[in-house]
């Protein structure tokens, strides 16, 4: 059973199927973020929400992490700030907190799916780093899609409108031949702005139902 507010579809600017799938990294083709936050801090000895306090809610840690993500800092410089918050050890922090990350097979093997038939797909993550933790590689990103914008590259992070937008223009698409995926209903928004149908992505077996209410099964392969 679909939520109401989980999916906003529209139609492509050409009257038929969407030309393009534009998708979150972590926690959409990802295990659940907060369950890694959760088994670092047990692993550490910590309380179960110590972690993701850290990291999501101490507005310092956020706007450590909103550095991160736009490139401002390293992931070296990162992991010193957020260890200080908990008072641990901030060697390799971002690569310890990220060992139980995990593909999420069912949305992974949809997006090559996808692909497969003939529809473009994307990624467009804020970045955690990629040194000396680099969290992409086991995903092989830039084989298994059209497009890979990570944010730090570009220094904007989602929500900023024009994150969305150079995305676009490097697919080379409008937004209305598009749809976005995140498991952040906050990043839906400046997507839905521009006219992309949107997914929020809360479970791997529903998103793969409402992608295929957008993009109908027997165009997969």
């Amino acid at each position: 059973m679909t939520h109401p507010s989980a999916i906003s579809p529209h139609s492509s600017a050409r009257g038929g199927p969407y030309a393009a799938v534009i998708f979150d990294f972590g926690g959409v083709l990802t295990t659940p973020m907060d369950d890694t936050a959760l088994c670092f801090a047990r692993e550490i000895g910590l309380p179960d929400d110590a972690y993701r306090h850290a990291v999501a809610v101490d507005p310092a840690g956020r706007h450590l992490y909103a550095q991160l993500e736009r490139g401002d800092i390293s992931q070296e410089e990162w992991n010193t700030g957020i260890a200080a918050l908990l008072g641990i050890d901030g060697t390799n922090l971002m690569g310890r907190a990220l060992a139980t990350l995990r593909p999420e097979e069912t949305v992974v093997t949809a997006a090559a799916e996808i692909r497969a038939a003939g529809v473009r797909t994307a990624i467009l993550s804020n970045s955690m780093g990629m040194t000396p933790h680099n969290p992409y590689k086991a995903w092989d990103l830039e084989a298994a899609h059209d497009i890979v914008v990570l944010s730090e590259q570009h220094r904007m992070r989602k929500p900023d409108p024009e994150i969305y937008e150079l995305t676009l223009e490097l697919l080379g698409l409008p937004a209305s031949a598009c749809v976005f995926l995140d498991d952040n209903p906050g990043n839906l928004v400046p997507a839905q702005k521009l006219g992309m149908a949107t997914i929020h992505a809360t479970d791997p077996a529903l998103t793969v139902a409402q992608l295929r209410q957008l993009i109908p099964y027997q165009q997969y392969k």
